[in-house]
């Protein structure tokens, strides 16, 4: 990378993460379309979908074959304005069908002008990560200045926290418009948004994390505390069905 480089010099860059099962990358078209869209509404320049599937597509079976893995792709530009995609693939790696996670203690900013973008710059998030990292669960979810949940630091959430009612938090708070949140919102259209309190959160009857990597997710508890019964709920087993189909 060029010291120039605007995703190094400037934090403007962007990325899409697509898991690779069998040799294919699951919802290629769309994180496509995001990565183009998103580099267009930064600034970046023109980036072709074709550019994009190309890359991935190339990449993965390079590092995979015929098997199963991660491509995250960035978009950036160089001082000659000039845009680069920089592909690293990796191995999906084993984790726990539920999660545990914990609330940490790092306002989220909103997103700034970059709202709903998944951009380069992301250091709350990575020191979130580290915080679930050190207390050794799986996620994070991170909450406005005003107390309202916003999103987890790899994922976007979805909480049952009165009757059978899914919601999630709008986007206007600030949260990443994750593929797989995008997907559920598009299939399961009795999903409410609406902001969601940390009191919601901890007696929610069920929390969900979904990302285009892992699925759905069920956090079973929170803050060392059960979530419900302390198991996967009826809605966490419909969206892992829900996001199971291409």
């Amino acid at each position: 990378m060029r010291a120039d480089d605007s995703a190094y010099s400037e934090g403007r860059g962007c990325y899409t993460t697509a898991r690779i099962v069998a040799g294919r990358a699951r919802w290629i078209d769309r994180h496509a379309a995001r990565l183009s869209r998103s580099a267009s509404q930064l600034g970046l320049g023109d980036l072709e979908e074709d550019r994009v599937r190309t890359a991935i597509r190339e990449l993965a079976s390079k590092a995979f074959g015929d098997g199963d893995g991660i491509v995250r792709m960035q978009a950036s530009r160089d001082g000659d304005g000039i845009v680069h995609l920089v592909g690293v693939p990796r191995r999906l790696g084993d984790e726990p069908d539920q999660w545990s996670a914990i609330l940490v203690d790092l306002p989220h900013t909103g997103g700034g002008l970059a709202r709903g973008l998944k951009v380069s710059s992301r250091l709350t998030m990575a020191l979130a990560g580290d915080a679930a990292r050190e207390a050794g669960v799986e996620e994070a979810l991170l909450l406005d200045g005003n107390g309202w949940l916003v999103e987890g630091s790899r994922s976007n959430i979805l909480v049952v926290a009165d009757a059978d009612t899914l919601v999630t938090p709008p986007l206007s708070l600030g949260a990443v418009a994750g593929l797989a949140r995008t997907l559920v919102l598009e299939r399961v259209p009795s999903i409410v948004e609406r902001a969601v309190s940390a009191e919601e959160l901890r007696s929610a009857k069920e929390i969900i994390a979904v990302n285009a990597l892992r699925g759905a997710r069920p956090i079973t508890k929170l803050d060392g505390k059960p979530i419900g019964d302390g198991a996967a709920g009826a809605w966490s087993k419909r969206l892992s069905e829900v996001l199971e189909a291409d």
